[in-house]
């Protein structure tokens, strides 16, 4: 059996916030819509019926978790949640936190050419996150 690893491109694309007992999360750096990645910490896992039923059980709790925390912060018009793997077969779970009045509303989040947080940005969003996040889990 392998250890876990992050993807290489999810690593490239995503800043940490902190580590879940069983996902790690992770913030997407596009400054567009707060979206954070869940990867659960197993090796080898492309579909969530890859996990085993604990796991299941716990993911699907970490995706609440996330997105209870991602609704009192941001106040979106909608959570999206799901979990594609075309591009990353690497199970991971997207929480984005959509507006009505973003620039991509009313379609999908990804697809486009991100907006980069700028240093001085990743700071205050990482920081409720990881406050709220914190012990929670």
């Amino acid at each position: 059996m392998t250890a876990f690893a992050l993807d290489p491109t999810l690593h490239a694309d995503t800043i940490e916030i902190t580590t879940l007992p069983l996902c790690v999360a992770r913030l997407m750096n596009d400054r567009r819509f707060p979206w954070v990645i869940l990867v659960p910490s197993r090796p080898d896992v492309s579909e969530i019926i890859d996990l085993d039923t604990a796991d299941r059980a716990r993911l699907i709790e970490e995706v609440a978790l996330v997105s209870t925390v991602m609704r009192e912060l941001f106040r979106p018009t909608k959570l999206n949640v799901g979990a594609l793997g075309n591009v990353v077969a690497q199970l991971h779970v997207h929480v984005i936190a959509r507006f009505a009045n973003d620039g991509a509303w009313p379609g999908p989040a990804w697809g486009t050419t991100p907006e980069r947080y700028r240093h001085d940005e990743i700071d205050r969003t990482l920081a409720p996150l990881r406050g709220r996040l914190a012990g929670r889990a």
